[in-house]
């Protein structure tokens, strides 16, 4: 079996693979001064939560965009599954050209996204990673990465108001009960929702115009089933899309 680690600013995310069929997942705060130890114990309690021996685990592949915490989980792999793990990074075969300028400041976990996107529904393609930032990734025809847009996430914009403007509190991203707030909560959560759908929906709107009106849009990431049925460019949801472009990455450098 195949244990996908993908490490995001705000969860450890992983999956647990069998052949093509992904048989658990999970997810877990990120605190970027966990231990080799404490990384060690803590997914082996994961995994005999979701059923499945350490010992089954023969392989193993990692997206990781917080470098406090690559090393410690190189180590903890090895240290406690005897693996030596696949880091997605520059030189790791992924079967798709990278057009970026510089290649190596491309997140990891976009191109797991963009690998997995390109294998599900080909090209033209767009991925929206719905996270602690919004990242757009586009896709080429021929299967080409083209390169992306990255915008801060609601939660992002939710916390400048609220450390930036003296008055206005904290609030939780969440679609308002009406478009025009009647008290200064409602009026931020209005704000914060409908001005994110917007700055959604204008990018999309101009990927599609530029990419043409056969592009397919997936999108990925926590907060995705929060605005989705409010994004109708938006038809297909892939909630492990990262670790599925994981485990075909790793395929494709098994030796």
């Amino acid at each position: 079996m195949l244990l996908a680690i993908d490490v995001g600013n705000t969860a450890i995310n992983f999956g647990v693979f069998r052949g093509e069929e992904l048989v658990a997942n999970g997810s877990v705060a990120t605190v970027r001064n966990r231990t080799v130890d404490e990384l060690g114990l803590l997914f082996l309690e994961l995994l005999t939560i979701k059923g499945i021996p350490s010992e089954d685990i023969d392989g193993a592949v990692l997206s990781c965009v917080v470098p406090q915490l690559l090393h410690s989980i190189e180590d903890m792999t090895e240290r406690y599954f005897g693996l030596k793990i696949l880091v997605l990074k520059p030189g790791v075969k992924t079967g798709m050209p990278i057009l970026y300028e510089n290649p190596q400041e491309v997140g990891a976990d976009r191109i797991a996204n963009a690998v997995a996107a390109y294998n599900k529904v080909g090209g033209p393609s767009v991925v929206v990673d719905f996270g602690t930032a919004t990242t757009f990734d586009v896709i080429s025809k021929k299967g080409e990465y083209l390169g992306g847009l990255i915008a801060p996430g609601p939660d992002i914009s939710a916390e400048a108001l609220f450390i930036k403007a003296a008055k206005l509190p904290r609030v939780e991203f969440a679609k308002p009960l009406e478009l025009i707030g009647k008290n200064t909560v409602a009026s931020i959560q209005a704000g914060l929702f409908y001005g994110y759908l917007g700055l959604v929906e204008g990018i999309l709107e101009r990927l599609i115009a530029e990419l043409g009106e056969n592009t397919k849009v997936i999108a990925t990431g926590g907060l995705a089933v929060k605005v989705m049925p409010d994004l109708p460019l938006i038809k297909r949801l892939e909630p492990y899309l990262t670790l599925e472009g994981l485990r075909i990455i790793y395929q494709k450098n098994r030796h």
